[in-house]
């Protein structure tokens, strides 16, 4: 489950509520492709802007869109209290693993994060992702403190922002995590336009926006790092380029929202406000990119 690609799919949202064919069908794509785990409300799927009820509804029809493929879902949210609801109700609805970021309203201290998770692992009965997502959280997590959390029960997987763009940087950064982190618990990278390199650096795991969306892609280059093929999976993230700048320039969650809509799999408009869509002219750019990286299905 905390291995190979986890591929994370919008939550296509309304001021009405999900679009709860729309997602399904989402998730069932991921399960046909053969994606190694599928991430249901992680921050592509919005859950920060979601309900209780929302959240709960929206795990139980991953797991069963899902089809067998192990479901792992976020229950981040501000309070401990709200957090062990949450957790509650994702493994009522089947999930086979729960992923857990730290938000905050107030900056939280490394004990206060810590104190996080030894509060919500004692009660998981299912295994754990540490979600390490400084860009949206702002909490930024030490070697140090990953290295006390991973020895926490429960504790499967460590999803960390991108590696460094040099090779053997990448590889050290990498290494110094895992020196820290019992062999039980996996690395696993986000920031896509990273992914490749985080994969041939030694990440288990490539936690995927793209994937959610296009997951023969994704796959590939996860299938082909996996293979020991370093310039291969280099070779098709590179193709990819002209998508990673507009993730990059927009954010991978509104561009991934225009793309699917292009593609006709979720309708208009699919983010929860205050979070809008794309202007014409960005998301003309992404047909384009779209159309360059040869992804019109």
């Amino acid at each position: 489950m905390f291995r190979g690609l986890s591929a994370f799919p919008l939550t296509p949202t309304t001021e009405q509520g999900i679009d709860e064919t729309a997602y399904a069908a989402l998730v069932a794509r991921l399960s046909a492709a053969g994606v190694d785990s599928i991430g249901a409300l992680g921050s592509t799927g919005g859950y920060a802007y979601l309900t209780r009820e929302q959240r709960a509804r929206a795990a139980r029809i991953a797991v069963e869109a899902a089809d067998g493929v192990p479901v792992i879902v976020g229950i981040g949210a501000l309070r401990t209290s709200q957090v062990l609801e949450l957790a509650e109700d994702a493994q009522k609805a089947g999930a086979s693993g729960v992923l857990l970021a730290p938000m905050t309203y107030q900056l939280l201290t490394e004990d206060e994060v810590f104190g996080l998770y030894e509060d919500v692992t004692r009660e998981l009965s299912v295994p754990l992702c540490v979600y390490d997502n400084p860009g949206t959280t702002h909490v930024r997590f030490t070697d140090e403190l990953h290295g006390r959390i991973a020895q926490l029960p429960n504790v499967g997987s460590i999803k960390i922002p991108g590696v460094p763009d040099d090779p053997r940087e990448a590889e050290l950064r990498v290494a110094a995590l895992r020196a820290l982190i019992p062999d039980t618990v996996t690395i696993g990278v986000s920031g896509d336009w990273t992914a490749a390199r985080g994969l041939n650096s030694g990440c288990d795991a490539w936690y995927s926006v793209l994937g959610g969306t296009f997951p023969q892609t994704a796959l590939a280059i996860v299938r082909a790092a996996q293979a020991g093929q370093a310039d291969q999976a280099a070779e098709l993230s590179d193709r990819l380029e002209p998508l990673w700048t507009l993730f990059r320039r927009h954010g991978s969650l509104r561009v991934i929202s225009a793309a699917a809509s292009h593609l006709g799999l979720v309708g208009e408009p699919n983010l929860p406000r205050p979070l809008r869509s794309l202007d014409e002219a960005a998301r003309q750019e992404v047909v384009t990119a779209l159309d360059a990286a040869g992804l019109t299905s």
